[in-house]
């Protein structure tokens, strides 16, 4: 499944801003985007029905979505191991993604954390360390 060509040249990840885990995920993932190569977009942005018109609300709240600069689409897994070969500590994470087979354990897993993730959230505290967590500050020219 891919989109309309992402015309400004960088990655998009679309994710639920409503999700305290989602939300902390992200943040971690800004302050390991030291190449700057990645843009993070809540799924309300009116921004994210135009840059991936295929994918349903009910898509988006699934899964972490990632579309790339020519369109195309990575969900959940895929897209933590294509993040992960673009930002460098994260690097060896993908690398384990690519081993034959892990990529359907891991993407079993990841289902498994999103359908249960507010719960998690609240276990976890997700709420109070997204407080505390800042995001990284980036200029409006970078993605």
């Amino acid at each position: 499944m891919s989109s309309e060509n992402n015309n400004n040249g960088v990655n998009i990840v679309l994710y639920d801003s409503d999700c305290p885990l989602c939300t902390f995920q992200m943040k971690s993932l800004t302050w390991l985007d030291w190449l700057n190569r990645v843009k993070f977009m809540p799924i309300k942005d009116s921004q994210a029905a135009i840059i991936a018109p295929g994918l349903t609300r009910e898509d988006l709240l699934e899964a972490i979505h990632c579309v790339t600069a020519d369109g195309k689409i990575h969900r959940g897994a895929r897209c933590i191991r294509f993040l992960g070969m673009r930002m460098p500590l994260l690097v060896p994470v993908s690398l384990f993604l690519w081993i034959p087979g892990v990529i359907w354990v891991a993407e079993f897993f990841y289902m498994w954390i999103s359908r249960n993730r507010l719960v998690l959230s609240k276990l976890f505290g997700c709420k109070g360390a997204c407080v505390i967590m800042p995001e990284r500050k980036r200029d409006q020219a970078e993605p």
